[in-house]
């Protein structure tokens, strides 16, 4: 179920009667790199969407792309997600971990790092300023249902939803508690088809599915977690809207062993995704709609080939 806090003219409450080319944004913790790689691809062959949705990771994402809608922009992104290491997110420190204990606080690290990123590095200051209509989803803590945010601080928006359970706190928007939107629709598909796009390019971030060895802290097992239940999600939901437009899904990386919680290697996450996306265009992805096999459950018996030789 979808709740709208906004009144934004492109919202699904009121949706364009034009055609629409929707690109949508999926999270997955430090493997949205991967996103920035397919979107320099699709916009050197001159695809440009119409409005741009996102959730989790893929929120920044979007919420980037939606203020420079272009190859520059996207050059300005790249160069972001390179900078980016996880204290710049996730800030995890001793201190930290004592006030939990001492104090019960219900959340690993404040979020005052990744809003001091974000304020630093968006080029508007309200949602529906943005170049492109721009839609973040974020999740209601307590129902869990679906939260669509069209307008409003753009840096609440992407801070809510970002906000992973349990790390970070949530964000309160129109007297409500919002948290990852992972957590109810991690790859906003039905979003766009609520605003009636009629043709809809899916950015996944995918899943590490060539690790060698499960990841070693609590979080990054659970960040691991989250982006196969997500890929599963994925899959159902393109099974069930695929007749309510055209849905072209660009393909993850495979094999893959990077952890979503390891921020080390963006930059070759993004270059290989260039060249994957390249591939896939050059072979009439934009033409077919299919189901990438990439995105369905499946094990590498042979890890030899990983990120490493790439």
């Amino acid at each position: 179920m979808s709740s709208i806090l906004t009144t934004n003219p492109d919202s699904p409450a009121n949706p364009p009667r034009a055609p629409l080319t929707a690109f949508v944004f999926a999270g997955g913790g430090s493997l949205g790199a991967i996103e920035v790689g397919m979107l320099r691809e699709l916009l050197k062959r001159g695809e440009h969407p119409g409005c741009v949705v996102g959730a989790s990771a893929g929120a920044i994402n979007a919420a980037y792309l939606a203020g420079y809608p272009s190859a520059d922009g996207v050059a300005m992104l790249e160069a972001l997600w390179c900078r980016i290491r996880r204290q710049d997110i996730m800030p995890f420190s001793l201190l930290g971990l004592l006030d939990i204990i001492l104090r019960r606080r219900p959340h690993l690290v404040e979020a005052t790092a990744l809003r001091k990123l974000l304020e630093k590095n968006l080029s508007f200051a309200r949602v529906e300023q943005a170049a492109l209509p721009l839609h973040i989803v974020a999740t209601e803590m307590l129902s869990g249902n679906e939260i669509v945010l069209s307008s409003g601080s753009v840096v609440d928006a992407v801070l809510a939803s970002a906000a992973i359970p349990g790390v970070f706190p949530p964000v309160r928007i129109g007297g409500v508690d919002l948290v990852d939107g992972g957590v109810a629709n991690n790859t906003p598909i039905s979003v766009a088809i609520g605003l009636q796009a009629t043709r809809i390019v899916v950015l996944p971030a995918g899943f590490a599915c060539a690790l060698r060895t499960p990841p070693s802290s609590p979080i990054a097992q659970a960040m691991h977690a989250l982006t196969l239940v997500i890929a599963r999600q994925l899959i159902r939901d393109l099974e069930f809207y695929t007749k309510q437009a055209d849905i072209f899904v660009v393909p993850p990386l495979c094999p893959l062993d990077i952890s979503p919680y390891d921020y080390t290697q963006c930059g070759r996450l993004i270059d290989r995704a260039a060249e994957n996306t390249r591939a896939w265009l050059d072979n009439g992805g934009l033409e077919r709609v299919f189901i990438p096999g990439e995105l369905r459950q499946h094990t590498h018996a042979d890890h030899s080939h990983h990120l490493a030789d790439a």
